[in-house]
Formats: structure tokens, sequence, C-alpha cells
């Protein structure tokens, strides 16, 4: 497909098409489209109890952040693994496969640091911990048409899958896909995960960019998934997430539920919490012509560096150069003038609600 591929933590993987326009307009597909992503590198863990009713429960609750005790079988939440000081191992959807069973989603880049902290930290419960990442090609259908694309493909009722649920159809005559309403774009859409057969999944690939070809359905790859998560602000680990970075600082707070009872890193966030934070993460738009990087430095306005860009780029839809930094509490208001560091000149931004972009009601 004339795609331009890098390596990407031992994946060969799409950046962009520039035969269809590269990463402006994949991005701008998926926001007023949709747009197909290949996202296959993410790994996958299975939880299962194993002789005592309620040990993958206990393991997940011990293991991770959000509550996952509310979730029903066919239900997905967006969650944390953390180290005791509260940081973090890596972000996760935990997905209830069935009813002593949970599926955790995983980022690439941390695939093996996670199955190791995951089989630790399990290690105290009787449960199975199981190793999926190589069962599954993940597909991704991002955008407002893209249930009305999918529906023609599959015998699942799509409009009854609520979003941050899933359930099993078929798509394209491929038996039990895991059609999942969840992603990485801010728009709607579904994750499917189809058996790790490279001639099935070429097919399911082929058919909805052909059934999808007339509405403007595109290719998409790893850059247009950056710049439409930084829109909204979801988190890269390693960049707005890390393991010296913690909850509070993040502004992850809504997904960490600190009622629900002990798990890993909640002492230290209670701490952290009482001690008052020295940074937290904010949204920028730059005011002055230029783009702020990752990694780039801010200064307030006396000129003192006060913290540093997690993710920067254009925005294509907003039509803005955004990015997303680690400021002092008393420099994150919202309004405030910095400066960020570009190739030697200091270029003002301003401090913005986040997200930058919301998907508009329809």
């Amino acid at each position: 497909m004339g795609a331009r591929m890098a390596g990407f933590n031992g994946w060969d993987m799409p950046v962009e098409y520039p035969a269809t326009g590269g990463i402006m307009a994949e991005h701008m597909a998926v926001r007023t489209v949709a747009g197909l992503f290949d996202v296959s590198h993410m790994g996958d863990i299975l939880i299962e109890s194993s002789g005592q009713r309620g040990s993958a429960l206990a393991a997940v609750q011990h293991m991770s952040m959000n509550d996952a005790s509310q979730l029903a079988v066919g239900q997905a939440q967006y969650s944390a693994l953390l180290y005791p000081q509260g940081t973090f191992v890596d972000d996760v959807l935990v997905h209830r496969t069935g009813e002593e069973e949970y599926l955790l989603v995983i980022n690439a880049g941390t695939r093996e640091k996670d199955l190791q902290w995951v089989r630790q930290n399990a290690a105290g419960f009787p449960c199975a911990v199981r190793d999926l990442s190589d069962a599954y090609v993940q597909l991704a259908i991002q955008g407002p048409c893209a249930a009305e694309l999918l529906q023609t493909l599959s015998d699942a009722n799509l409009g009854g899958i609520k979003k941050y649920h899933f359930a099993w159809g078929r798509v394209c005559e491929v038996p039990r896909v895991m059609i999942a309403r969840t992603g990485y774009s801010g728009e709607d859409g579904f994750e499917l995960y189809l058996p790790s057969d490279a001639a099935v999944a070429g097919t399911v690939w082929n058919r909805l960019l052909e059934s999808g070809k007339t509405l403007g359905l595109l290719p998409c790859g790893l850059g247009a998934r950056n710049t439409l998560r930084l829109e909204v602000c979801m988190a890269l680990y390693g960049h707005e997430i890390s393991d010296t970075i913690n909850v509070w600082e993040a502004r992850l707070e809504r997904f960490c539920r600190m009622d629900k009872g002990d798990f890993s890193g909640r002492a230290a966030l209670k701490r952290a919490r009482a001690a008052g934070l020295r940074r937290v993460l904010a949204g920028l738009e730059m005011l002055d012509r230029g783009i702020a990087r990752d990694n780039y430095s801010v200064f307030d306005q006396a000129g003192s560096q006060i913290g540093y860009v997690t993710s920067g780029s254009p925005a294509p839809f907003l039509k803005k150069n955004i990015a997303l930094a680690y400021l002092p509490p008393e420099h994150a208001a919202i309004g405030q003038i910095v400066y960020v560091e570009v190739r030697g000149q200091r270029l003002k931004a301003q401090v913005v609600p986040r997200p930058f972009y919301k998907r508009p009601r329809r």
C-alpha cells in the first residue's frame, strides 16, 4: 500500500500512507469519516481464576488502580498498573471476558516488563496468567462513520454495544471476533480482535477498506494515531506517564479508585496527595509561530526553567500547534503565559483547558 514504515519496539509499523495523503489526511479522515489502523503490536494478558472463585478479580484489583469489581462480563475500563511508589508500570484496558477471567490490553513498548510484573503480582493469588499477545491480530476502525461501515460486514448488533463494552460476532465471515467499542482517537469506533492468521487478517483489512472507499475511509499509521490521541489528551507511556510520574501529576485521578481497598501504589499515592504536588500535566497552545516538540524546555516569564514538554505537534483538525507539558501547579492555571524553547528561541504559549478537542454529540 506504499506505507512509510519504521521500526517500533521490534515491529515494522506503518507511520503513514503517503499514497492516500499521509498523516494530515489520515487524521482528518478519522475526525470526519473513519480511519483503519493495524494495532497488532499491542499486547494481551489473560488472568483467570484457578480453583478459587473471585481470585482473578482479586489479582486485578491488587495490581490495577481502577475498580474492576464494577465490570460486568462484556465491559471494559481504562486503568493502570502501578508500582508501589504510585508511578506507572503501564496504562491498560481491562476487559471482563468471563465470570472468572479478565483480559488486559497493554502497550507494545512495555510488553515484556508488563507481563513479568503481572506474573509477579498475581503470584499470591490462585489464578493463571497467560500471554495471548501473539494470539490476536488487532484492527481498529475509528471515526463518526465507523459503526455504519463495520455493520455492513458484521452480524453483531453494533448499536447495542455501548462505549467501553464489547461483544463477539462475525466480521467478514470470521467467527468469534471480539468487537470492542474502544479506541485511542477520541472518536467513536471499534477495536477488532481477530485470530492471529495473516491471510484472515489481510482479508478483513482489505474488505473494510473496500467497503469504506466511497465514504472516504483511509488506512492510518502511527503518525495519525499520535496526533489524534494528543488532541484528546490521551496519555502515552514514556511521555505523559512513566515510572517516575504518579497518578496525581498525570491528572488521571478519575480512574484511580482510592476507596476500593488496598492496591499496589495506594499508600504512596495517599502520601503524595497529602504532601502536595510539585508538577502537574498542562495543555499548551502555541501563541508564537513554532512547534513545541517532546522534551523541549518550558520557561516562565522571568526566564526560569519550570518544566518540559511531554508531547507536542501541529493539531491537524484544530489548525493549531499544541502540546502537553509538566509544569508547577502555580504555572498550570488556565490562561497562564509560558515560553517554550524551540531551536534556541523562547516562543510564547498559553495554558489552555484539556482536552484540546471534544467529539461533538451526534
